[in-house]
């Protein structure tokens, strides 16, 4: 019986994706309209709140992009780390290494798009990724080891494996490949490619050839927000990772379908409807600050102290404010006072048109009405 081959890289056909471009068209028509749409929007927010938005979007995708890996980050650590490589006012709070590195990564990933994708420059995101690492062997340069790559799940008995990257010692002259089809398929390369669809490949190529000892996904999916921030011609900002995060298991179900063979139409479907997601994620948050300045506009010297703390706390929820609404008890705890006065507080508060109120008695719950006043 012949040898049956199992992973994409071992076709003759490797590298060579092929797929119906067709069915990406209204899918890449969509997401230039609605990046046009996203630009305009900002121009309408002020200096400090579109800074503030770029700290709080870069922040989520350094969160979500480790979580999906497994790794728990500190938000507020990642937060006080983007300002600071930012140059901008911190709490001066000390940084572990892990939130210091993949902060470094996404701010110069963001100030620094436009930067040739080369060896180097690889290297130098791992180098900062992989902060504070002593359990690894290659960092900073693609990997070495002669065990194979495998990406494994279940029990050490009995492991399931879904995907077996190239040996390490084909890396070199497979980096070498991707680089190259990098460079040509640039807005201003030889062979460019619509944005969306040079996304979807380089993300599925570049975790195929598993580069680095680890670290393979968080920096796959920079190159993929690269190339989005390539194609617009300015840094990015979409909540890519955090909407992968969000239905992770159908992500590494796609990437699983996606690794025995080249013809990867599903999966570029799958990335690009992904991306457009992520794109409206990031236009509800720009959405959501001109409508909270419409909102503060408004109630501006109606609110009390407490009233005025309650709002900014739900405010700093963002667009989905608290999950299941702010309760009479989250209030009181919020502001410290009593029930009778929290209670008249939430009543003004209703009759402002600040908040609306759904429920009743125990179940009652008071939801922000900015959407309303935009």
């Amino acid at each position: 019986m012949p040898h049956k081959t199992a992973w994409n890289w071992q076709h003759d056909d490797w590298s060579r994706f092929r797929y119906d471009s067709t069915k990406l068209e209204s899918l890449e028509a969509e997401f230039l309209r609605k990046s046009g749409v996203f630009t305009g929007t900002t121009r309408h927010v002020g200096g400090d709140d579109m800074q503030q938005l770029t700290i709080e979007l870069i922040s989520d995708e350094a969160f979500n992009t480790s979580e999906i890996e497994g790794e728990i980050l500190n938000r507020e650590s990642l937060q006080s780390s983007i300002r600071r490589n930012f140059g901008l006012a911190t709490d001066n709070r000390k940084v572990p290494a892990a939130e210091q590195g993949i902060a470094q990564m996404m701010v110069e990933l963001y100030r620094q798009f436009d930067a040739p994708l080369s060896h180097d420059l690889l290297f130098h995101w791992h180098q900062m990724l992989m902060n504070g690492r002593r359990d690894l062997k290659d960092i900073g340069r693609y990997r070495t080891h002669e065990s194979a790559m495998q990406v494994v799940s279940g029990p050490l008995h009995a492991p399931e494996v879904h995907f077996e990257a190239p040996p390490s010692n084909s890396v070199p002259q497979e980096m070498k490949r991707f680089t190259e089809w990098f460079a040509s398929t640039h807005p201003a390369g030889k062979t460019p490619l619509p944005v969306l669809t040079r996304a979807g490949i380089a993300h599925l190529y570049f975790v195929c050839i598993h580069p680095f000892e680890d670290g393979n996904g968080r920096i796959g999916r920079a190159v993929a927000e690269k190339v989005v921030s390539e194609g617009l011609g300015q840094p990015t900002l979409i909540a890519l990772s955090q909407t992968i995060n969000r239905a992770r298991k159908r992500y590494y179900e796609m990437l699983e379908h996606s690794n025995k063979h080249n013809v990867i139409t599903d999966w570029l479907v799958y990335f690009a409807q992904t991306i457009i997601e992520a794109q409206a994620k990031a236009q509800g948050m720009v959405d959501f600050i001109i409508a909270k300045t419409k909102f503060y506009d408004r109630l501006r010297g109606k609110l009390n102290e407490r009233q005025e703390k309650g709002i900014a706390r739900m405010v700093r929820e963002g667009p989905e404010g608290f999950e299941g609404g702010l309760s009479a008890e989250k209030y009181i705890r919020i502001t410290g006072t009593s029930r009778a006065t929290a209670t008249r507080d939430l009543q003004e508060l209703v009759e402002l048109h600040a908040l609306v109120r759904t429920g009743s008695l125990k179940s009652t719950r008071y939801h922000l009405n900015i959407q309303t006043l935009s």
